[in-house]
């Protein structure tokens, strides 16, 4: 694979700030009266809210190259990226919102607020970390999104970080003292990993679903291959250059850049098929039809359009629309099946108005069964390969994915993109963008 080599190099030992403050968002101004399914209605922002740029880190593997780095340290780097890419001054920016999950030291608590501090958000700034899991990401754009149509807020930082490779372990009981006998150490990536209603472990409920929907293992690897096909070729391609902001690194004394995912891995079907079951004795949900424990950061910028034209700012897309909702955790999977059509009632739209469809590959089952019990059209879904091959840092995969989205549709000149993930404990999560930007395939023919 031809790693890309043209965008800025930004470095690690960038400085890191301190502790901080966070203010809630008001509510979206507007919000359709019903959605199918139940529950709250999908949203839209209420005033037009645009994304001005994106930008992310490579995606790291779990002890890879980017595990050195703190949530606060690689957010850093895409807020920063994203904002040059933007033509904002970080000093222009109200709000830092940033989803991620699991805190890898105490300073974790007020990782959005450390990320404004780094790149020189002033203090009279807003910030607030989110966690809706795996939806962390995406969430992090709505909340930005509806304090920009509030009022609260004119220019936002939305995204999220995340180090899996640093998910701690505690020792229970040690707060109350314990004077003899030996501790127990919780890990806090299993616990993340496994349903508090329990299911067990995320792979259990994938399994649930395969069973439930006969998706059969074969189809599953399928589907995995295809993803690490995907992702191949789209790596030789150059298809992410754009959207990654190198990382460097200090390794044994000495600087290395890392510019390229690294979870992608070459594989075959009939290799795939030998890997035994992850979960289940007899299952049929592996590690290689599985996603990735990854680490990265993506943040978007964000502003209301009378703010960007103002501004004369970058426009890369536009909030159209979002949907969330609750489903059974036993099989959380489907939870894209109940959040996608509120988003689409919300917006006015059908599928068949998307452009490209970034679904979440937690599990091959569990992408298949939403694949098939909603329709989507296969030549749009996960063009470049899904979190399968790529990965998955549970806080950023949602702004991951919605920035994989804006850069297809600038690249192929499409219009709406959807993205979608399910959400451990049961949810889902949907967005669609509108593309702004100027269309490279039209560019390239005018030339």
């Amino acid at each position: 694979m031809t790693p890309p080599t043209h965008n800025p190099t930004t470095s690690a030992t960038d400085p890191t700030p301190d502790t901080a403050t966070a203010s809630a968002a008001a509510p979206a101004a507007t919000v359709p009266a019903a959605a199918p399914g139940g529950g709250p209605p999908g949203g839209q922002p209420g005033v037009g809210v645009v994304i001005c740029a994106a930008a992310r880190t490579p995606i790291g593997s779990f002890q890879g190259g980017l595990s050195s780095l703190t949530p606060a340290e690689l957010g850093a780097i895409a807020a920063r990226e994203a904002c040059a890419r933007a033509g904002v001054e970080p000093a222009a920016v109200d709000s830092v919102v940033a989803g991620t999950i699991i805190p890898v030291n105490p300073q974790g608590f007020y990782t959005s607020r450390m990320i404004g501090r780094a790149i020189g958000v002033p203090d009279t700034a807003t910030a607030l970390n989110v966690n809706r899991a795996c939806g962390s990401g995406v969430q992090a754009i709505i909340s930005a999104a509806q304090e920009i149509a509030a009022g609260t807020a004119r220019i936002a930082l939305a995204g999220g970080a995340e180090t899996m490779s640093q998910a701690p372990y505690s020792v229970d009981g040690m707060r109350a003292g314990r004077r003899m006998g030996d501790g127990r150490l919780t890990d806090w990536l299993t616990g993340l990993l496994t349903c508090p209603f329990g299911s067990g472990h995320m792979g259990v409920t994938a399994e649930n679903v395969a069973e439930a929907h006969g998706i059969s293992r074969a189809e599953q690897d399928a589907c995995a291959w295809q993803s690490q096909q995907r992702a191949h070729d789209a790596i030789t391609q150059g298809r992410f250059e754009e959207q990654i902001v190198p990382v460097t690194v200090r390794r044994r004394g000495r600087e290395h850049t890392i510019d390229t995912d690294e979870h992608p891995r070459p594989t075959t079907v009939e290799a795939l098929a030998e890997l035994p079951a992850a979960f289940t004795p007899g299952g049929s949900v592996t590690a290689g039809n599985s996603s990735g424990i990854n680490d990265g950061a993506c943040m978007l910028v964000l502003a209301g359009e009378d703010t960007a034209a103002q501004l004369h700012l970058a426009r890369l897309g536009r909030i159209v629309a979002y949907g969330i909702a609750g489903v059974d955790p036993a099989h959380m999977g489907l939870g894209p099946v109940a959040a996608v059509p509120k988003a689409l009632a919300a917006a006015g739209l059908t599928l068949d108005d998307m452009d490209v469809i970034e679904s979440n590959e937690a599990f091959a089952a569990q992408a298949l069964a939403v694949s098939r019990q909603l329709g989507f059209d296969e030549e749009i879904l996960n063009p470049h390969g899904g979190a399968i091959a790529l990965g998955h840092p549970v806080g950023a995969t949602g702004a991951i994915l919605t920035t994989k989205a804006l850069y297809y549709l600038k690249d192929t000149g499409g219009r709406y993109g959807l993205i979608t993930l399910c959400i451990g404990g049961g949810q889902g999560i949907a967005l669609i963008v509108e593309s702004l930007a100027e269309s490279a395939a039209t560019t390239k023919e005018d030339a």
